[in-house]
């Protein structure tokens, strides 16, 4: 039986094609530390880094490679800029579609005192950036925000909230978890302050790396989330403020850095960002229109083509969605995801709380003859066949 999956906006599978055996390769041939070595390997281990860090700049449209900063995912980059920037008596405005990685830590800092306020989303999960301004206060130090729901696949007009955000003097920070790897990000187009990414999932790099760009306005404000050895200044006592060692104490997830190295020109190999977005959104089209044949399923969210990205959540009233789920990766091999995916909040925007969506999710490896093997096995399941 043929495994079609469509976890995607969890992780990308397949990943880039070679990833693997470009890893191993790594390890096995230029496997050593940088900034903690006097070796041509370990020369050769700092270009790999630094050229990782170039490409990064060329794909989020930024200017300075010493200000791409990698972590191990997209949530320890929110959790660096939210809990080393924000203080007691701050306020921050994010919206009501935003997933854990970024609800979890606000309400860490909530209870120590940072106050926040909600941009309440519509039930199809549209954001209206003018909504934003009736928010802002006194204290407000910052706008916080996913650039795509993983739960409806809608893409929020950002560069409007940037726009909002520099009237209002507010640090801007995007999370683009769902974005990164399918459509162009620009980071001054934007008019970001700091640019949250993951090397797994639309990138199709290997999981345990992910990152951050940020600007110097607001490297300032923020103060490092981890101490230690960062192989520069070492008669220093106390942290250095040189970028990227700032926030890159300890070693580093080097392998998976040169696996993000491989992946991105993998994506440019295959012909960037356009065919990535048109291959996926044909796909989606095909599979929502698919969808709509099928009596007893509601498509979660907007129906528009258009600002979306290759996420597709239904429900029904008719059965359980976790058998569902179960039966079309027992019977057929389709693995999708089911229940909240992180975000309740989406859910109670999108009035499916508590009981989730079945979420499908598309890559860039799926083809036309899966996505109909899905609507026939959804079919199949809805009537009982």
């Amino acid at each position: 039986m043929e495994n079609i999956y469509l976890d995607n906006a969890a992780t990308s599978f397949p990943k880039a094609s070679g990833l693997g055996e470009f890893i191993s390769n790594y390890i096995s041939n230029f496997g050593v530390n940088i900034n903690r070595g006097f070796s041509e390997l370990s020369y050769e281990a700092e270009n790999i880094v630094y050229n990782t860090r170039e490409i990064l700049c060329e794909f989020f449209h930024f200017d300075d490679p010493s200000q791409v900063i990698f972590t191990k995912n997209i949530t320890e980059s929110i959790n660096v800029i939210m809990l080393g920037l924000l203080k007691s008596s701050d306020h921050i405005i994010v919206s009501s579609m935003e997933h854990n990685a970024v609800v979890r830590p606000l309400s860490f800092l909530h209870d120590n005192g940072v106050s926040f306020s909600k941009v309440k989303c519509s039930k199809d999960g549209e954001l209206n950036p003018e909504d934003i301004k009736k928010l802002v206060r006194k204290n407000t130090k910052a706008i916080i925000m996913t650039h795509s729901s993983n739960v409806s696949g809608k893409i929020f007009p950002l560069k409007r909230v940037g726009e909002i955000a520099k009237e209002h003097n507010l640090y801007f920070i995007i999370d683009t978890a769902q974005t990164a790897g399918f459509i162009p990000i620009d980071f001054h187009d934007l008019n970001a302050d700091v640019i949250t990414f993951t090397g797994h999932k639309g990138l199709l790099g290997p999981q345990g790396i992910g990152g951050f760009l940020i600007n110097s306005v607001i490297n300032k404000k923020v103060r490092p989330l981890v101490y230690g050895g960062t192989g520069s200044f070492s008669h220093l006592e106390r942290q250095p403020n040189t970028m990227p060692d700032k926030y890159e104490s300890g070693t580093l997830n080097i392998p998976g850095i040169a696996g993000l190295n491989f992946s991105l020109n993998y994506i440019k190999e295959i012909g960037g960002l356009e065919y990535i977005r048109e291959k996926e959104i044909a796909l989606t089209k095909k599979f929502i229109e698919g969808l709509m044949n099928i009596n007893k399923i509601k498509i979660v969210g907007s129906l528009e083509l258009t600002d979306r990205c290759p996420v597709v959540s239904i429900t029904t009233d008719k059965k359980d969605i976790s058998d569902v789920a179960y039966q079309l990766n027992k019977r057929y091999g389709i693995s999708t995801r089911v229940g909240l995916h992180c975000s309740p909040w989406s859910h109670m925007t999108l009035g499916t709380f508590p009981q989730g969506t079945i979420r499908f999710s598309i890559g860039h490896k799926n083809t036309n003859e899966q996505i109909e093997k899905v609507i026939l096995a959804l079919n199949s399941i809805m009537n009982n066949k």
